[in-house]
């Protein structure tokens, strides 16, 4: 699985105009499910997004993770956003080829699994809607933001 992972002070997901997901400070991610990919992927990405240190302690440093802060009191949430066009390979021309993700019904199984992973795992779980045509809204934090990929075996 490949991510796009935001550090934001807010994040929201509309579809035809309305409000679909929205958080304050956290994580937004952005997760594309690859051809071959399994729930092991999944969980994996999940572990490592709850336990990512990139946010500020008392000293400024990066060293505390989104669980840190709902377990502080400062409610850290997750906006998790399917994007298949992370899977991009441009390395033939000028249009990307999307051959390398998953294909939409594998794709839909793995996000639904992650997301119910997730609010399973943590308090403020929002999301977007798979296969809409989106408008994200973010203000990055920092800004941070980290490409992760869970191949299989990692």
């Amino acid at each position: 699985m490949i991510s796009v992972v935001q550090r934001v002070r807010q994040a929201r997901v509309r579809v035809a105009g309305q409000t679909v997901g929205e958080i304050g400070q956290g994580l937004l991610v952005l997760v594309c499910a690859e051809q071959g990919d399994t729930e092991e992927q999944g969980d994996k990405l999940l572990a490592k997004l709850l336990k990512l240190r990139i946010f500020s302690d008392a000293e400024g440093k990066m060293n505390r993770s989104v669980q840190d802060l709902d377990g502080a009191g400062l409610h850290g949430g997750l906006l998790i956003v399917s994007q298949f066009t992370l899977a991009a390979d441009t390395s033939g021309g000028n249009r990307p080829s999307f051959k390398a993700a998953a294909a939409p019904d594998e794709g839909r199984r793995l996000y639904d699994y992650v997301v119910a992973q997730a609010r399973a795992a943590h308090t403020i779980v929002q999301t977007g809607i798979f296969a809409a045509d989106m408008q994200v809204e973010l203000v990055n934090d920092g800004p941070v933001t980290i490409p992760m990929r869970v191949a299989p075996g990692i």
